[in-house]
């Protein structure tokens, strides 16, 4: 079978609304037909002899997925474990810390919701450990953000009255989700390593979206990236990456496995893999989806040819949607360091109207529902942006689609602002 050209012509390959122009692959990403039909097969195969996959032959295909995926970042098949999204997989790191007073978790103010919640949580729960903000304000170079995150991280473990067995734990994006920038996480995973901090990397926009991961050479302590956004797989499938060195930590799964035993007097414990075979009755597809995902993507001509046609699509795709809407991209950096398949482009949006959950639901409804279009939207540093993903079906004129559709939207949004506020001051 001959490859297909890129563009609109790999929409035959997706399962997408030929009326719906897709720039928002990013946040939920798109199955490609041929993993659907795997998994299909598969399914049947499943539900034929129930008992015979679940108890005999899935566990063999969960471990060649494993090993495909630990090839596929530069690491061991027994590092890699499934979990069924980048949250649950953060969030089992962090729980099985042994937090004590006084130890520190740094996040970002653009970490992503839900990672955010999860550590306020933790932070809001005996024993209190001090929940600590390292700020990010975009556009910003990667030479700053090193030269602050360093800082940052010995403002606190620099500390005169640090004590010598507090722990400080670190949890940063490799891509940050709003806006859709690349970190220099690899230099940060360094920084922390020789300031003796732990770092828990959020890599959920990474898999099929970053090349040559390579996490041997640099060694973070904790990995979690999506495989549904950017790598083709099936939604609820994702991959916590453990290096040897600190699996002794992960003394559970959340929920605990079958597997799990309590520490007896010889200290045997269930391995770190057992942990996460059986957590429960799920849905198996999304982890064996990995297969099938990573042959389209060899189909189509493997990692380098698909994300040279993303990346340029997206900087491209920015220039444009900046210019249909006379605002400007983020990302101006003299090599665009922070972009790679998403562009964060300015809105046409005054920031007088300020974020609200009516505001989210107006762009959402506008934008789907009227103009069949969606790329996301934000506010940031004081300002409104649109975060635009690129994929291998996608063309320019999507984006000259959506800033057309975008300035209607963000017209319609001031003036109901306008009316609001003339209303509010009768």
């Amino acid at each position: 079978m001959s490859r297909p050209k890129f563009g609109h012509e790999m929409t035959t390959y997706f399962a997408l609304d030929p009326h719906y122009t897709n720039l928002n692959h990013g946040s939920f990403g798109a199955v490609p037909k041929p993993v659907l039909d795997a998994c299909n097969k598969l399914s049947d195969k499943m539900e034929a002899n129930p008992d015979y996959f679940i108890r005999i032959a899935w566990h063999s295909l969960l471990n060649d997925a494993r090993s495909r995926l630990a090839q596929f970042i530069g690491a061991e098949r027994d590092e890699c474990v499934f979990v069924p999204n980048v949250l649950t997989g953060v969030t089992t790191v962090l729980r099985n810390f042994e937090w004590n007073a006084g130890d520190v978790l740094i996040m970002s103010d653009t970490t992503f919701n839900s990672i955010s919640r999860a550590a306020q949580h933790i932070a809001a729960t005996r024993p209190h450990p001090v929940l600590s903000q390292f700020v990010l304000r975009f556009p910003v170079s990667h030479s700053t953000v090193l030269d602050n995150f360093r800082a940052h991280l010995r403002s606190i473990t620099q500390q005169p009255s640090h004590p010598c067995d507090r722990k400080v734990v670190a949890v940063f994006d490799s891509i940050v989700s709003t806006p859709g920038v690349l970190l220099p996480w690899r230099e940060m995973v360094r920084i922390c390593r020789e300031e003796g901090v732990w770092s828990v990397v959020d890599a959920a926009h990474s898999l099929g979206q970053e090349q040559d991961l390579d996490l041997r050479t640099s060694q973070p302590d904790f990995w979690i990236s999506s495989c549904a956004k950017w790598l083709y797989a099936q939604r609820g499938s994702a991959l916590l990456y453990v290096p040897r060195r600190n699996q002794h930590m992960i003394r559970t799964a959340f929920p605990s496995a079958l597997s799990w035993m309590t520490p007896s007097r010889d200290d045997i414990i269930s391995s770190f893999e057992s942990q996460f075979y059986w957590n429960g009755t799920i849905d198996l597809m999304p982890f064996l989806s990995v297969h099938a995902a990573l042959d389209f993507r060899a189909f189509l001509g493997g990692e380098d040819n698909i994300n040279a046609y993303c990346r340029a699509l997206a900087r491209e795709g920015g220039a444009r949607l900046a210019e249909i809407m006379g605002t400007r991209v983020m990302d101006l950096t003299p090599d665009g360091e922070l972009t790679i398949n998403m562009v964060n482009v300015e809105l046409p949006l005054s920031p007088r109207v300020t974020p609200s959950a009516d505001v989210d639901r107006a762009f959402q409804h506008k934008l789907l529902v009227e103009h069949r279009v969606y790329a996301a939207h934000f506010f940031h540093n004081g300002r409104w942006w649109a975060r635009a993903s690129a994929q291998v079906y996608n063309e320019i004129k999507d984006f000259d689609k959506l800033g057309r559709a975008f300035l209607v939207v963000c017209k319609e949004i001031a003036a109901r602002h306008a009316a609001e506020s003339s209303l509010a001051r009768l």
